[in-house]
């Protein structure tokens, strides 16, 4: 992929993480792929996507900064939602969060081979009244 077949591929991601179209994950993660260092499948990602918009129903990710070098990409989002369901081990209050994620990928063969994010989680917890 160039460059901007990256972005685009990238931004269709994002386009289908705030429609929460998780069904369409197969697009754009392989089957098996790694996510935060540990190896795990598409399946797993899907769960824990499947978990945030279950417990956060309007989440929604915002990129911002987009950087891509060859076969890789780094973003920095900012993430907002208000949890209707207890998250991260924290009882919705009402309140809503938005956080700063910094992500960055590896793509082969047109889809996520490795998926790394880090986010303030203390920033969060304080948001949400933890």
């Amino acid at each position: 992929m160039f460059d901007t077949d990256l972005r685009e591929f990238y931004l269709r991601y994002i386009g289908a993480l705030n429609a929460h179209e998780i069904d369409r994950m197969d697009e754009f993660i392989n089957d098996e792929t790694t996510l935060n260092g540990e190896p795990g499948t598409r399946d797993q990602v899907i769960a824990v996507l499947n978990g945030d918009i279950d417990a956060v129903p309007d989440f929604h990710w915002e990129p911002g900064e987009i950087a891509v070098d060859g076969d890789r990409l780094a973003a920095r989002l900012t993430n907002t939602g208000t949890p209707a369901k207890e998250w991260l081990g924290v009882a919705p209050t009402g309140a809503s969060f938005e956080i700063v994620e910094y992500a960055i990928y590896q793509v082969r063969d047109g889809r996520f081979v490795h998926m790394t994010a880090l986010h303030d989680a203390e920033t969060l917890r304080r948001q949400l009244g933890a």
